[in-house]
């Protein structure tokens, strides 16, 4: 199995990575601006099992097809990157409705498995996680000891935990300032906006950025 060091190393490298504000972090700071904190965290879990969807690919040799093909790689980015501006064309011309909306704990109404599928089409084509895991994962793996498959999934199970603790600040954050803004519509409207421009600013950003090969 994975050795402590290995395992170590793995974990600071992946904190590194998603300390610092990417796709998914950005996607659940625009959710808890829009929607509040109950949005937000169901977008964290839905981002989490998007990019453990990433782990089982890269554990079963899929990633590897992703990480050589500048046009499979290049596609999945796309359709990321619109799937956001869709959601922030969305998020901006429902903003005036959010006041209706705000419920008694501060959080906005809405479909609970919408926001979970979201977050976890916004996780599983997320273009820095699915480097990440296709390019630097197997470099962890000890494959003198044996079983590479389930190396991956623990490592990749580290990352997500990691992931997970990280985004659920972000969005708890995000949530409690939005708390400020709900008591005035005009001030909710806005950062209702907010979050909706922040969504289209990160899908223009992904589709952008990334391989150039």
């Amino acid at each position: 199995m994975v050795s402590s060091e290995r395992l170590l190393a793995f974990a600071a490298m992946s904190f590194l990575l998603i300390v610092v504000p990417g796709p998914s972090v950005l996607f659940v700071i625009g959710r808890a601006l829009a929607q509040g904190r109950r949005a937000a965290l169901t977008t964290v879990v839905g981002n989490t099992v998007g990019a453990y969807v990433l782990v089982v690919a890269v554990a079963l040799g899929v990633g590897s097809v992703v990480e050589r093909s500048v046009l499979v790689f290049t596609a999945l980015k796309l359709v990321g990157a619109a799937y956001l501006v869709y959601l922030g064309v969305r998020a901006w011309r429902k903003r005036g409705s959010l006041q209706a909306a705000v419920t008694t704990d501060g959080s906005a109404r809405g479909g609970g498995l919408r926001t979970l599928w979201e977050g976890f089409a916004v996780g599983v084509a997320n273009p820095k996680t699915m480097v990440f895991f296709a390019a630097v994962l197997p470099h962890f793996v000890d494959r003198v000891q044996g079983h590479v498959v389930v190396q991956m999934l623990l490592l990749g199970l580290v990352f997500n935990l990691i992931a997970v603790a990280c985004d659920s600040v972000w969005g708890l954050a995000a949530a409690t300032g939005r708390e400020w803004f709900a008591r005035s519509p005009r001030r909710l409207s806005l950062v209702g906006g907010l979050g909706g421009l922040t969504m289209i600013g990160l899908g223009v950003t992904v589709a952008a950025t990334g391989r150039k090969d």
